[in-house]
């Protein structure tokens, strides 16, 4: 038999995984909040990988309490993810996925557009997503990641900070908010360049953006985690200097 996959939140997207996962014949160990991941390991100490399939707000209390068995295993799926997230906890080519399809409760699988992998198991990732019809590009080179996570980060972020003044889906944002749209990707761009010390090709990434409206243009923008969005970015803005005047506009509308 395969070694196991261990997937750490069994939520709809870890769900997701874990059911590609069965469907290639690999057992998969779930590791849920209420459970002591060291006394996981120790049942099972090698793995084949291990899927972080937490929240973005659990993430880093999770890599804290990742076993140093697990430590070169870890697949990363999160969103507003950056290298600087798992660098904080000494990881170092952790295995990462730009999850552009929905799972919500009582519904299938829903794909945006492909989604890029890059590291060790991104090869197994394509083809554990793929028997479950998601596709799956696997990426060569950390700067084409860095792009991806960025772009998934411009169009979560935008989409949903916008939301919260326009609502409505991504088609009707671009359509009759665009001044509002290409403001708010603006911030998020600036706070993006701050946080990976990179000068971020701005052009190619909107058009990035643009491309997954086009996957599924009746996304709705503002999830229910879009509030917290906000905070998050202002926050990270007020800790940087960063002006990001049009997202301070939005945040003040709403006390």
């Amino acid at each position: 038999m395969d070694k196991p996959v261990v997937v750490i939140g069994i939520g709809e997207i870890g769900s997701v995984f874990a059911r590609g996962f069965m469907k290639l014949g690999y057992p998969v160990v779930p590791v849920t909040r209420e459970m002591d991941m060291a006394l996981v390991s120790a049942d099972f100490p090698e793995p084949e990988m291990v899927v972080v399939a937490v929240a973005e707000k659990d993430l880093h209390a999770t890599l804290k309490q990742i076993p140093d068995s697990w430590c070169d295993k870890l697949v990363l799926l999160q969103n507003e993810l950056l290298p600087r997230d798992w660098k904080e906890h000494g990881l170092e080519n952790p295995t990462v996925i730009s999850v552009w399809f929905e799972k919500k409760k009582g519904m299938d699988s829903k794909v945006v557009i492909t989604s890029p992998a890059y590291g060790q198991f991104a090869g197994l990732l394509k083809e554990a997503l793929g028997s479950l019809d998601i596709p799956v590009a696997v990426l060569e080179g950390e700067d084409a990641l860095l792009f991806e996570l960025v772009l998934k980060n411009l169009y979560i972020l935008t989409t949903n900070i916008a939301g919260l003044e326009a609502g409505g889906n991504v088609r009707e944002l671009w359509l009759n908010h665009n001044e509002l749209a290409c403001s708010v990707a603006g911030d998020v761009l600036d706070i993006q360049e701050h946080l990976t010390g990179e000068v971020l090709n701005r052009r190619t990434l909107i058009e990035g953006m643009l491309k997954a409206f086009d996957g599924d243009p009746e996304h709705g923008c503002m999830g229910r985690s879009a509030p917290a969005r906000l905070a998050r970015a202002l926050t990270i803005a007020d800790e940087s200097g960063l002006d990001v005047p049009i997202l301070r506009r939005i945040a003040k509308a709403r006390l």
